[in-house]
């Protein structure tokens, strides 16, 4: 049952996508036409005002990754302490700790962005 839905969602996904390009393309070539050059800024996607949100994104991943190194890590311990918590099909705690440690890699990054944007 699974392939059949996704198969669903990335169809509709890609005619959503070749509909909407295929109809902003028509509608700049109409607008250029009709000599209305400046109206044919309004089609563009608005760009972030805020240059802030991905000023430092090595920094960003590089904390993601480490976390979660540090999640996988955390796992194998604990596999060694109680191999059933963390091995099995049903498993979720494994699921559990490396989300939670990838969250903290985000939340790490957010606190030190926020505190650079205090200094300033």
């Amino acid at each position: 049952m699974m392939p059949e839905v996704l198969v669903t969602i990335v169809v509709f996904f890609a005619s959503y996508h070749i509909i909407k390009l295929v109809s902003t393309h028509l509608l700049k070539r109409k607008l250029i036409k009709a000599e209305q050059f400046d109206r044919v800024g309004i089609l563009e996607e608005p760009k972030s005002e805020n240059d802030e949100s991905n000023r430092y994104p090595s920094l960003k991943w590089g904390l993601v990754a480490l976390m979660t190194g540090i999640g996988f890590i955390i796992i194998e311990v604990m596999g060694l302490f109680n191999r059933e918590m963390v091995k099995g099909y049903d498993a979720v705690l494994p699921m559990g700790i490396l989300l939670v440690c990838i969250s903290l890699g985000f939340l790490i990054y957010f606190f030190i962005m926020n505190g650079k944007a205090v200094k300033k």
